[in-house]
């Protein structure tokens, strides 16, 4: 499998997905490591060769070939309108709406749903978001409710929306915090220089986050978190800002580690049938682990 330097010009992999928009970015530069894209009937195997305008590009590719994992998870509550979940760490909880093989919390959800209106709110059922209420981020684990019902779904999302949920959250962060309880207002806003990440700023939305120091050692601190608003990232923004980013979270200054220690421990929330309930997801080893070697 040669790969062969072409003039400057379109990524292939850029190509690829323009050819087929179904396809994420890295789907795409995994067919092309695996021998499955051609330009002028050579095989190319570097997802970064640069192709011209009339350069014949040719996918050996069918949707049919690649059949996404079955997973389990671990379930703390169900009902015929909803289940609850703990996600683990390194678990989507749904593509981009470009095809991605591997498993997430939507294709587990996928095999639950029995309700075809739900499931017809995506063309694309391999890559559904169907039942997705809220999501937390791939490194972040623990509790999520997932509906299984139209009704459900909008219900559920409903009180996200009006901030009537309560949520409550875990995290392991660098250093000893001045305050053993402290409310953090600071709106946040994307970062232009570095568009994957998110920065305090005045012409950010508005983020409040409650935090409370449940332990400390010497070089951490183990922190209560309640989200009083709904921003991507905002937990690690804010302890970022303070100068106490959350342990593993490399993308905002964390010392490396096993995983991002942030989990979502307890989701307080009015199911459909009207009764208000608490769903707890025990706190992983690692966090404790963590405390006592002072990592």
């Amino acid at each position: 499998m040669a790969n062969v330097e072409l003039s400057k010009g379109e990524r292939l992999d850029q190509r690829v997905v323009s050819l087929l928009p179904s396809l994420s970015r890295s789907f795409a530069a995994e067919l092309i490591r695996d021998g499955k894209v051609s330009v002028n009937d050579q095989i190319i195997t570097k997802a970064g060769t640069k192709i011209r305008p009339y350069d014949n590009v040719v996918l050996d590719y069918s949707p049919e070939e690649f059949i996404i994992p079955d997973i389990e998870l671990p379930i703390l509550y169900e009902d015929d309108d909803c289940v609850v979940i703990i996600k683990p760490t390194g678990l989507l909880t749904h593509s981009k709406g470009a095809f991605n093989p591997e498993p997430s919390v939507a294709t587990w959800l996928h095999n639950r749903i029995v309700d075809e209106e739900l499931l017809k709110q995506d063309a694309d059922l391999l890559n559904n978001r169907a039942g997705i209420v809220h999501r937390l981020d791939r490194a972040t684990s623990g509790v999520m409710i997932c509906a299984k019902t139209p009704a459900a779904l909008k219900w559920l999302q409903r009180q996200f929306s009006q901030r009537r949920v309560k949520k409550t959250y875990v995290a392991v962060v660098s250093g000893q915090l001045p305050h053993q309880q402290a409310v953090i207002d600071m709106p946040i806003e994307r970062n232009p220089k570095k568009p994957q990440t998110f920065r305090t700023g005045i012409n950010g939305k508005p983020a409040v986050t409650e935090y409370k120091v449940l332990r400390m050692n010497d070089k951490l601190s183990l922190l209560e978190l309640k989200p009083q608003t709904g921003r991507t990232h905002q937990l690690r923004v804010h302890m970022a800002k303070l100068g106490h980013p959350i342990v593993g979270d490399t993308l905002y200054g964390g010392s490396a580690a096993a995983r991002l220690l942030l989990h979502a421990w307890e989701l307080e929330i009015t199911l459909p049938s009207h009764e208000r309930k608490t769903f707890t997801a025990p706190l992983p080893p690692d966090f404790d682990a963590a405390m006592g070697a002072g990592v």
